[in-house]
């Protein structure tokens, strides 16, 4: 009986790191086959010389579990130890359009898909750990001959302290058009019965007021954009580039629980620290623009394929999330 409850612990806190990851506090995502249907829009703003930039975005997101498994066993030393897994396989199909003076530029806008795969993992002996990494590909849709790949890893580690406060900090490594090494640290603090506060910087920040049990309100900070390549025609001549835009998106979002199977979320705000840089084929700055803050609106719907009554059952009960 002791080890069964040790075991039982050591899933609540392997469930607890979901929560850094998990947007609109879902854990479902992480532990529910699912797929979310979205889209976001932001109109047309001045990027000088007497332009206009705008974009929207569509996107499918699917999370599939791949294996939940728990280890008994004894290891050096004689000692024993209690070891639990949860991989999960990531999958996004994105089709992006940006604007210059209302006309598609590229035309057609560009296409991105991207296939990953993380891992959660905690044992008495090494504590809790996240793994992950993923490759991903945005081009033109005009053509198969520019493509713009994007690589993804990483690895932190978590620290808890108690089922309502978690912290979270390690590396991931990125190469989009250049490798960088960038420090990640996440946060999740339940504050009273209503309001949590989350995030995983430097990419995004997140506090959240349940409302009721099927409607909660949160606010939203978010690193985004999107990185492509594309074709130039220059006197006849068909010369490779490399697009980047990115910006930072202060948003409010509505997140409606319907049916225990649909998560209904509208969001809107603004955005700003905003850039737009485009490269040649060797890498290469040759323009830099700025475009101008501009309001943000999305909304999206998440499916749950399947949900297993004694699994919410037990999220419930461990009192993780909302």
């Amino acid at each position: 009986m002791k080890n069964t409850t040790i075991a039982i612990s050591f899933i609540v806190l392997l469930t607890a790191t979901s929560q850094l990851f998990a947007q609109n506090n879902s854990l479902s995502q992480l532990f529910y086959p699912n797929v979310t249907l979205s889209t976001e829009t932001i109109p047309s703003t001045s990027i000088g010389n007497n332009h206009r930039f705008g974009m929207t975005r569509s996107t499918i997101l699917g999370f599939v579990p791949l294996s939940t498994e728990i280890n008994v066993g004894i290891g050096i030393g004689k000692k024993w130890d209690i070891q639990a897994k949860h991989s999960f396989l990531v999958a996004n199909l994105a089709q992006i359009n940006p604007t210059i003076d209302s006309k598609e530029t590229p035309t057609g806008g560009y296409k991105s898909a991207m296939l990953g795969v993380l891992q959660l993992k905690a044992s008495l002996r090494d504590k809790f750990w996240l793994y992950g990494g993923g490759l991903g590909l945005t081009e033109s849709n005009e053509t198969f001959f520019s493509p713009q790949p994007y690589l993804w890893g990483g690895v932190a580690r978590m620290r808890i302290f108690g089922l309502n406060s978690q912290i979270i900090y390690g590396t991931a490594i990125i190469y989009n058009q250049k490798f960088r090494i960038i420090p990640i640290f996440g946060f999740n603090k339940k504050l009273g019965a209503d309001w949590r506060i989350s995030g995983l910087l430097p990419f995004q920040a997140n506090v959240t007021r349940k409302v009721n049990e099927w409607f909660s309100l949160s606010g939203n900070a978010v690193l985004g954009g999107y990185s492509a390549g594309f074709q130039e025609i220059a006197n006849n001549e068909k010369l490779p580039r490399k697009e980047n835009y990115q910006h930072v998106k202060f948003t409010v979002a509505a997140n409606a629980h319907l049916l225990k199977v649909f998560n209904i979320t509208l969001e809107g705000g603004l955005v700003g620290f905003r850039h737009l840089k485009h490269f040649n084929a060797s890498g290469d700055n040759i323009s830099t623009e700025y475009p101008a803050t501009a309001p943000y609106f999305g909304a999206s719907i998440r499916y749950i394929t399947s949900k297993s009554k004694l699994s919410s059952k037990f999220l419930q009960k461990a009192g993780i999330g909302f």
